[in-house]
């Protein structure tokens, strides 16, 4: 009697998760900027909120979502680190996460703030991006420090936006490691496609790192 071939079948189920984030200062009348900042690979929220505090704590509310795959980082199982997406399963992860920011924004009542900076650093980029483009989100400032926008996006995704009334900036260092020419060039072709002429464009010297003045320029 013949034996019977595996059968190997993936399934999806559905289940309520908690997901931490980090925010530094306290939201005041006096707050003149909400930041909602969107770290790299490899950080956690609470110590990708270092260099924020170099910003003025009374006008500056700043709120870091938590990437949920959480990993060691090196073989030494001591330091940990987050990613938000792989290729793995990467259309069905994205919504998760849309729906794990639209969780804090909602906790923290940031649902039409008109001061707000969205800002995303490396991998925080494409996720940054992605969630605007999809809830439509206005902002004063979006930011799109050291990182790729996402290729599935159009000019189209982003038609809700003035322009004339949101600044948007693009910032990377002339040694980052991670940006080849190649890879600018499809960037900058990005940008004009997406923005146009809109976008401000900003080089500095350094590598894949978060520069404190540059911080304070956007402020």
């Amino acid at each position: 009697m013949a034996q019977e071939a595996s059968s190997l079948t993936e399934k999806n189920t559905s289940y309520q998760t908690t997901n931490s984030y980090a925010t530094l200062n306290t939201l005041t009348p006096k707050t003149e900027n909400i930041w909602v900042v969107f770290h790299g690979m490899g950080y956690l929220s609470r110590y990708f909120l270092k260099p924020f505090t170099k910003l003025d704590a009374a006008t500056n509310y700043i709120v870091a979502p938590q990437a949920p795959s959480k990993y060691y980082l090196n073989d030494e199982y001591k330091y940990v680190g987050a990613s938000w997406l792989t290729k793995e399963n990467t259309r069905q992860e994205i919504q998760n996460i849309f729906s794990y920011i639209d969780s804090v924004m909602e906790a923290e009542k940031l649902l039409t703030p008109t001061n707000l900076i969205l800002f995303g650093f490396s991998q925080g980029v494409s996720i940054v991006t992605r969630w605007m483009a999809s809830r439509k989100v206005q902002c004063k400032k979006l930011v799109m420090y050291a990182g790729s926008i996402p290729n599935e996006l159009s000019k189209e995704d982003f038609d809700h936006l003035d322009l004339n009334q949101t600044e948007v900036r693009i910032i990377y260092g002339d040694t980052d490691k991670f940006l080849t020419p190649e890879r600018l060039q499809l960037e900058n072709e990005k940008t004009i496609k997406l923005f146009g002429k809109h976008a401000n464009v900003r080089k500095f010297e350094g590598g894949h790192e978060i520069k404190i003045d540059l911080l304070k320029e956007l402020v």
